[in-house]
């Protein structure tokens, strides 16, 4: 590749962390290119579109934040409830400072791969220790799949729309921790 091409891949890219930083990987590729001072059809030409943008920006956005909570969460030396409630909180703190994680987290671009792997990778860990949490009696027996997927896409859509402060958002969730344990477990 040409100095000049090299050139405007890093000015777009660049452009693209601050655009997703903002306001998510749905935001307009227009305002990518805006930021970026090039044309639409460059990021077409360089990255063959969003889905190829978001491969190219996604580990930087977000990835090794999901990653590291994955790896600190499985370190943990404590209860399984705990550990499954230390990641919500980790991903719905995530999820609060960087709008990008709500959308690995609910796969609005199905045509990325990274992000798609991504949220395959969260998702499968958020299942084990959903049911280790369960098999070892600290989490509500009757918590689907489902339900997860749910209480985390509901969070991700609070947290984009909130005006409340990060500590008021996080003593919320709180609340829904408080829900998700089995009865009688009131830590």
């Amino acid at each position: 590749m040409r100095a000049d091409a090299r050139h405007n891949v890093e000015v777009i890219r660049q452009a693209a962390l601050e655009v997703f930083r903002a306001n998510g990987v749905t935001s307009p590729l227009e305002e990518v290119a805006r930021v970026a001072g090039k044309a639409k059809g460059t990021i077409y030409h360089r990255f063959g579109g969003r889905a190829g943008l978001i491969d190219a920006v996604i580990d930087e956005l977000v990835a090794s934040q999901v990653d590291e909570i994955i790896r600190d969460v499985g370190a943990l030396d404590a209860a399984p409830a705990e550990r499954f409630e230390q990641y919500l909180l980790r991903m719905w703190s995530l999820q609060f400072d960087e709008p990008a994680a709500n959308d690995v987290l609910l796969r609005v671009s199905p045509d990325s791969e990274v992000l798609i792997a991504l949220c395959d990778r969260a998702r499968t860990f958020a299942l084990e220790l959903l049911e280790s949490g369960q098999s070892s009696g600290g989490i509500r027996p009757d918590l689907t799949e489902d339900d997860l997927h749910g209480v985390i896409w509901e969070r991700g859509v609070i947290a984009r729309q909130t005006d409340s402060s990060r500590a008021e958002y996080l003593r919320r969730c709180e609340f829904v921790l408080r829900g998700l344990r089995a009865h009688g477990d009131e830590r």
